[in-house]
């Protein structure tokens, strides 16, 4: 069976084959009132525009620049935070796992397990999540080709699990800025997997001398339109009703009250390339 035939088992009713999907929702889990409010405005949209949808926050930041940073709430009151909102909303679940041992952990909790970009080799930790038999969203290194990524579907699969989907999230320009090469994502799905578009993650600017990761939130729209016409399957868009004063990648992530619009605009792109 293959990945896009397991996305049906996954959306249940919200399936929609005809229509990309959306991973969304803020960047880490910081309360349940955050996490409510987020869930309960993007699926009511989701529903609207028949848009399957995954609702998305991090238990715990293990990839952070300054060690001042947030991290977490701690992780399993961040996991349980997380399957209360799938729950209560009805929606399936995702969160990154950072090694081998946190997998079966997460796994009792959310319905996909994301591989961060920059653990994407890690060999333990990509079998390991394949074991659980959730499915496996692994993110595109910034240092590798789509062509790359071959290996990481093949080690997931070695498991026997083949619910995995491929991100891409843009790859390294010099030392401070991504850039986006369309190509891989049908370069990935060649591999027979969904493909994704981090369109938040993308626009990331690390920054080694203040600590603290820059973005371009006003590029937002313009990758995830171009990546709808290049025909990727899915989107990945951080967002937060205040970007400003949310604890991690505030300067990355769309503002909420711009979601609904951009993605109107793209489901008419969609339905533009289709016909």
């Amino acid at each position: 069976m293959s990945a896009v035939t397991h996305l049906k088992s996954l959306f249940k009713e919200q399936y929609n084959p005809e229509n990309f999907f959306l991973i969304a929702g803020p960047c880490v889990v910081e309360d349940e009132a955050l996490l409510f409010h987020v869930a309960e405005k993007v699926s009511a949209i989701c529903k609207r525009l028949n848009i399957p949808y995954i609702f998305k926050a991090s238990y715990r930041k293990a990839n952070r620049t300054s060690i001042n940073s947030f991290s977490g709430v701690g992780d399993v009151e961040g996991l349980d935070l997380l399957q209360k909102t799938g729950q209560a909303f009805n929606l399936p679940v995702t969160s990154d796992i950072h090694s081998a041992a946190e997998a079966a952990m997460a796994a009792a909790y959310v319905d996909v397990l994301q591989i961060p970009a920059f653990l994407c080799r890690q060999t333990d930790l990509l079998l390991a999540a394949g074991e659980t038999g959730k499915f496996v969203n692994v993110k595109k290194g910034q240092f590798l080709s789509g062509e790359a990524m071959k290996f990481a579907v093949e080690k997931v699969k070695q498991t026997g699990n083949d619910k995995i989907l491929l991100t891409e999230r843009g790859t390294t320009f010099g030392y401070q800025d991504l850039v986006v090469d369309y190509r891989n994502i049908p370069i990935m799905q060649e591999h027979k997997v969904p493909v994704i578009m981090d369109c938040t993650h993308s626009l990331q600017q690390p920054n080694q001398s203040s600590g603290v990761t820059g973005g371009n939130p006003k590029m937002i729209g313009t990758i995830a339109r171009a990546a709808i016409a290049t025909g990727a399957d899915g989107l990945f868009i951080e967002t937060h009703p205040d970007p400003s004063c949310a604890k991690s990648d505030g300067a990355n992530m769309l503002h909420l009250d711009l979601l609904e619009g951009l993605l109107e605009d793209l489901v008419r792109i969609r339905e533009a390339i289709r016909k």
